[in-house]
């Protein structure tokens, strides 16, 4: 598989901060990166070199053979973009916020007309097609913004944190749209703090934190160098806890931890199923009643916090400096 994208040591400074340093990876054409991070972490800052709205101080970087700097135009008009808050106007529609897209990358006024109905239709918004924006619910905000980063059919498309301030049933939507252009063949760079968020749609995850990558792989990959899994056992009767606990040691030198507030066993059985089946077994012999048991895996919550210290979702520090620099480096 050819990358679409390719990015090699790509750096950039704010005054005194390095919020993005020496960042390296590559997206497959068709499928999905998360570059999953804290706020802070340097992935807005990424993203926003990917799509030459900011000029790298070092590095370099190419979306489907064009260099993002000295190409940019060819760049800009193979991407979409859809940012952590909706770009349209609330005073236009949303009909005409699609339609003066498609007007501004040169479409004919009848082509740019049947290509908003189209999205529309396809986002599920053409009941309030023609209503103001600025009446709409966040969760068709977000649909909108993403319809207009579509208008011209980029074979790249740049989600940088698609649902923040989405309430839970709108960030399932999200998804839902997200997974149906994926299955269409776009590839998407997905920047997000939120891990089940890569959990579900990304095929691969780049972790950032201080502006610098420190790990790579699939969910599961990273899943697995965390740890493996952990018997977790609800005993029905309190009282047999500590019985428990000294018959599952028995079985191998396997930690074990006692939760007596929820008469819970926790054995950590690493990628031994069989070990599993073994404890559950041993206490069934030992006249041991388990009112349910299962296996749990490493969440990429427990894979963040192994490889930084802290929560994926915890604010850090120089986000409001990154973005207000931001801001100005535009200016």
């Amino acid at each position: 598989m050819s990358n679409l994208i390719e990015v090699n040591g790509l750096v950039k400074h704010f005054g005194a901060t390095r919020a993005v340093d020496g960042v390296s990876f590559n997206v497959g054409t068709g499928t999905v990166l998360g570059l999953l991070g804290p706020n802070g972490a340097g992935k807005t800052t990424t993203v926003r070199m990917l799509a030459t709205l900011l000029t790298p101080d070092a590095g370099s970087a190419s979306i489907d053979g064009f260099d993002v700097v000295t190409d940019a135009t060819s760049v800009r008009s193979i991407i979409g973009l859809t940012g952590q808050y909706a770009a349209v106007d609330e005073k236009l529609t949303g009909r005409e916020n699609l339609w003066m897209v498609g007007r501004l990358l040169g479409m004919r006024r009848d082509d740019a007309d049947a290509r908003a109905s189209e999205l529309l239709a396809r986002f599920r918004l053409s009941d309030a097609g023609d209503r103001q924006v600025k009446t709409y619910s966040g969760g068709m905000r977000r649909r909108v913004d993403l319809a207009v980063s579509l208008v011209g059919r980029p074979e790249v498309l740049f989600l940088d944190e698609p649902t923040t301030g989405l309430d839970p049933a709108s960030r399932i939507e999200m998804w839902e749209v997200t997974r149906e252009l994926i299955s269409e063949g776009t590839t998407v760079l997905l920047t997000t703090q939120y891990l089940e968020e890569a959990d579900e749609l990304a095929d691969r995850i780049v972790v950032i934190d201080s502006g610098r990558v420190i790990a790579e792989g699939t969910a599961e990959e990273l899943k697995d160098r965390t740890g493996g899994r952990t018997l977790e056992l609800t005993l029905t009767q309190r009282a047999d806890l500590e019985r428990a606990t000294t018959i599952a040691m028995r079985i191998g030198d396997r930690p074990v931890t006692a939760r007596s507030d929820v008469a819970t066993l926790e054995v950590e059985v690493g990628r031994d199923t069989e070990y599993a089946a073994r404890v559950v077994a041993a206490l069934s012999e030992g006249g041991i009643a388990v009112e349910e048991f299962r296996l749990q895996r490493p969440s990429l919550d427990d894979v963040f916090l192994s490889l930084t210290g802290h929560a994926a979702e915890a604010e850090a520090d120089g986000e409001e400096d990154e973005n207000g620099d931001d801001e100005q480096a535009d200016s």
